[in-house]
């Protein structure tokens, strides 16, 4: 019996074939189906596991303060063959002399066997005896105790007025922690639910362990029985856990073999259902079917991709590519991991990112989704690949210095019953809020309940899956202002008082969770990062978890990518400098901030990317450098490097971008869509399930006769601005102008001045700038010039002298040209040492 995966391979790209067992499964390309199943949904009570345990002000802004945000040193990324091995080399010779390794995993510095490895004077030695032995150190780290959780009052006076609320919400925090190292061991055993629950092979059999307490009955099924729900008979505990054990066959083969089609088939208060295991850790779309197949996946030792590169260091700025796998071909086709590990990795790093971000990697069955609506959390999309694919690609971007962080969906889950968790033992209550409270109207989606134990198990349990399975290296927390209020953020405008953030409107018990999930993630893996998609701007958000704050690195900055939408929807005249300067830096002291321009929301149909805002129509036609430009085309592409590099200026600690709109990608992103048809009786027409508009054009980035090729280039200079200088985490942020009449932003961060001249038509010549260090100042980046499809006004070769005096409440200044709009970055010069002459001794 042969089935396919869903995904489409590109005919350069070999398909990976795995000989399985005796099914004699073959894992290759084929076409995806799209489930716009629609469940019911039925009441039941809530199970608890383990009885007795418990389930005015605004935003600072920070204009003109000499701001501490993290260390103003530079992220420099190596090449591969060249400081990286040579630094690693370095490592090995450090360990085998018993010398300490500062800050560094000593799971990345192993010997090797004698027959493979980096040869170095003779020896031969590993760069990493592959990152796996780190899932046996992990399991000996110990997660430090809860502090105190006062010190946020220390740095938000303002708190205290709402010293009740906090204290009780991290009171909540650590109860949970000693219910968890009572009852489970701690959180890092906690964690490791996948060891328990789902499937489990040892040296005998496989055992498979499934939470359904509002089922009656429960069986194995699957090609493994022919599907026989009277051959493999579960039995149920206490707790509502069913179980069943079964012993390898007489030739020692497991009693499943790799790639078998697996469900569970319950008997229950809403009659009989076959569901896809709850932990299920890959699921397959059958070529003509629409709900999924759980798939029992446990390949040969030796087909299993094993990781050899240790994981990059966490980068000081964080510098994000947002991406989805499956749209990243310039072919309109779903691509695959082996395709983008290839084609577009390289491609990032190149661009002078750090950091890689990727969608819709946990499986879901609509793909018009984006991968937020998940029906199997364990599981790797297999429209891209298999796992071990999956595994390769972030291997690779670890041998290229990317982190890799997963946008992961803990906010809710897919409404679907089939193949999802909803009504997964036939109660509404299984994982979720009964009711109202588990129904999230905007996104016709589940919401979990929080406050339950085993929900607790398996989120938690899930987030150390992908971390340790797979090797992420954090995660961007989807949804998260959805999860911390009982109203979701819906039809809420947050102005930033206090009483917003702190009262019945707060669910706790997700606060809590999140608090739980952050300490579990930098307890076990302390380079980890976590960054939280919250539009609230709820306090201490990104305060450390020992000081009372729910331990986030980073909040995603919102607000920005809004903003500069509703400035382009206004003419140049009322485009307001304040208010741009307002929306950058209103965020919160010491809490660092990913901030973006635009992200994937605005790529998608139905919006506009700031491209589209700018140029509209006009790209299709005018893009080409050996043909007249249109004023629309001029504005535009000034304005839109202005309007990335002003937000990587002031936005925030971190910078993200989606892939394609570096270089103004002309098309948005549309899913194959059928038409839909509603309960009214209309029908929206869906565009006849293409996949025109479901890929990234990368092609005409690098096409160096049209000007999108000059958007990418300055967006590749950007990024290495950033790496040279290392800007956006500097202790030193300081606004001099905001010129509301002459149009002009001047900034000072790190040892680099900004200086943004938004007006339309005047050019400014001996422009008087301030600065505070003197000497001699350069050109670092120039948005002008042409090579980034500017004018070219600018000299670069011009140097530029300060003054004592004071100008714009700065005590130097220098003189510039301030072409209309472009943006000019002037560095401060180093200061050349004049050589010394040494008389030597002849005898020395």
């Amino acid at each position: 019996m042969v089935y396919t995966l869903p995904g489409v391979r590109l005919p350069t790209v070999p398909s990976a074939a795995y000989k399985v067992g005796s099914c004699g499964m073959i894992f290759s390309g084929g076409k995806a189906y799209e489930s716009g199943f629609q469940p019911s949904m039925a009441t039941a009570p809530e199970k608890v596991l383990v009885p007795g345990t418990e389930s005015d002000g605004s935003s600072s802004p920070r204009e003109n303060l000499e701001i501490v945000s993290g260390t103003s040193q530079a992220c420099n990324l190596e090449s591969v063959d060249g400081p990286i091995v040579k630094e690693q080399e370095q490592l090995i010779e450090q360990q085998i002399s018993g010398e300490a390794i500062k800050g560094k995993d000593s799971a990345s510095v192993q010997l090797l066997d004698e027959d493979a490895g980096l040869n170095t004077e003779g020896k031969s030695y590993s760069i990493s005896k592959t990152i796996a032995d780190e899932s046996s150190m992990v399991k000996e780290r110990v997660i430090p105790p809860p502090g105190a959780g006062q010190k946020i009052y220390e740095i938000d006076t303002l708190l205290t007025n709402y010293r009740e609320h906090l204290d009780y919400r991290y009171g909540q925090y650590k109860k949970l922690r000693d219910a968890i190292d009572k009852y489970e061991g701690g959180l890092e055993v906690f964690s490791r639910g996948y060891e328990k629950l789902g499937f489990n092979r040892s040296e005998t059999g496989i055992t498979y362990r499934e939470w359904a307490p509002g089922a009656k009955s429960a069986s194995l099924i699957g090609d493994f029985n022919n599907w026989n729900a009277n051959a493999d008979v579960m039995t149920r505990n206490e707790f509502g856990v069913w179980e069943i054990f079964l012993p390898n066959n007489a030739d020692g083969s497991p009693a499943i073999p790799h790639g078998s089609r697996v469900k569970i088939r319950m008997d229950t208060p809403s009659g009989i259902k076959d569901s896809i295991p709850a932990w299920i850790k890959f699921s397959v779309q059958a070529p003509g079917e629409i709900p999924y197949n759980g798939i029992y996946y446990d390949p040969p030792v030796e087909e299993r991709y094993v990781f050899k590169h240790p994981r990059p260091s966490k980068p000081k700025s964080l510098r994000i590519y947002e991406c989805h796998v499956g749209m990243s071909s310039t072919e309109p086709v779903i691509n695959t991991y082996a395709n983008f590990r290839d084609e577009v990795l390289p491609r990032i790093k190149k661009l002078g990112y750090n950091a890689v971000q990727i969608m819709a990697i946990q499986e879901h069955s609509y793909y018009a989704s984006f991968g937020y609506h998940v029906t199997n959390f364990f599981a790797p999309s297999s429209r891209f690949g298999t796992p071990d694919d999956l595994k390769s690609l972030i291997d690779k971007a670890h041998e290229l210095g990317l982190v890799v962080l997963m946008d992961i969906v803990h906010s809710h889950s897919s409404n679907n019953t089939l193949d999802g968790l909803n009504m997964f033992d036939g109660t509404d209550s299984c994982y979720f809020h009964s009711g109202t409270r588990g129904y999230h109207w905007m996104w016709d989606s589940r919401l979990f309940n929080y406050g339950q134990w085993e929900v607790l198990r398996f989120l938690l349990s899930n987030a150390r899956w992908w971390l340790d399975e797979y090797k992420f290296d954090g995660f961007r927390f989807d949804g998260v202002t959805s999860m911390m209020y009982t109203h979701h953020g819906l039809q809420m405008a947050f102005t930033g008082n206090y009483s917003e953030y702190f009262g019945f409107a707060t669910d706790v018990d997700a606060v809590a969770y999140l608090m739980l999930v952050n300490d579990l993630i930098h307890g076990l893996f302390p380079e980890a990062i976590t960054i939280g998609e919250d539009v609230s701007g709820m306090p201490a958000f990104c305060i450390p978890l020992q000081d009372g704050g729910m331990g986030f690195d980073y909040r995603l900055h919102m607000a920005i990518a809004d903003k500069w939408i509703e400035t382009l929807k206004k003419r140049d005249e009322e485009w307001s400098m304040g208010d741009i300067i307002h929306t950058l830096t209103n965020r919160r002291w010491r809490e660092k901030c990913v901030c973006y321009a635009e992200s994937h929301d605005q790529a998608l149909v139905g919006d506009k990317t700031i491209a589209f805002w700018l140029m509209d129509k006009d790209m299709y036609d005018f893009m080409a450098v050996d043909r007249p430009s249109t004023p629309l085309i001029d504005r535009g592409i000034a304005l839109h490097k202005m309007i990335r590099l002003i937000t990587m200026g002031l936005g925030g600690e971190g910078y993200l971008n989606f892939m394609g709109n570096e270089f103004g990608h002309p098309e948005w992103i549309d899913f194959p869509r059928g038409d839909q048809h509603l309960p009214d009786g209309r029908v929206i027409p869906g565009n006849g399930n293409s996949y025109d508009k479901c890929r990234r054009r990368f092609d005409l980035g690098d096409a160096e006769y049209l000007r999108y090729h000059g958007l990418q280039e300055f967006d590749q200079a950007m990024q290495h601005l950033e790496e040279n200088y290392g800007f956006m985490t500097s202790e030193h942020q300081y606004i001099s102008r905001k010129d509301e009449a002459d149009r002009v932003i001047v900034f000072e961060r790190g040892n680099l001045l900004f200086v943004f001249n938004f007006h339309w038509s005047k050019s400014y010549s001996d422009y008087r700038v301030g600065c505070l260090k003197p000497g001699k100042y350069k050109v670092a980046l120039d948005s002008d010039d042409k090579l980034f499809g500017g004018f070219g006004r600018i000299s670069h070769e011009a140097e530029y002298f300060t003054s004592e005096g004071w100008q714009d409440d700065r005590p130097r200044s220098f003189y510039i040209y301030a072409p209309s709009r472009t943006a000019v970055v002037y560095a401060l010069a180093e200061v050349e040492a004049e050589p010394i002459d040494v008389q030597v001794s002849p005898n020395v």
